[in-house]
């Protein structure tokens, strides 16, 4: 990846910010893990980059955005969740 990690989560979370629908919010993030997986990426490290995803978006303060972008935040944590339980199960406890 010619980004690192942390750009690449910049980068997602302004797609997100300015999608214009929940399913488009979708896309963006189906694309986003693909692609980290695509790159053979260890699954700690896209575990790390989910939960730091949540992270940031639960960090944001609803008061501070528009209402579409309160609904892509929303969208955003619902498939990062979803995500997460997905890698949880996956890994060898």
């Amino acid at each position: 990846m010619t980004l690192s990690l942390t750009e690449y989560r910049t980068k997602l979370i302004a797609k997100i910010m300015l999608a214009s629908s929940q399913d488009e919010v979708k896309r963006y993030i189906d694309t986003a893990v693909k692609s980290l997986e695509q790159h053979k990426l260890n699954g700690n490290i896209v575990t790390r980059f989910t939960e730091k995803m949540l992270d940031e978006l639960e960090a944001f303060n609803p008061m501070n955005k528009e209402a579409q972008q309160w609904s892509n935040i929303k969208m955003a944590r619902i498939c990062f969740n979803q995500i997460k339980r997905k890698l949880d199960l996956a890994s060898p406890h």
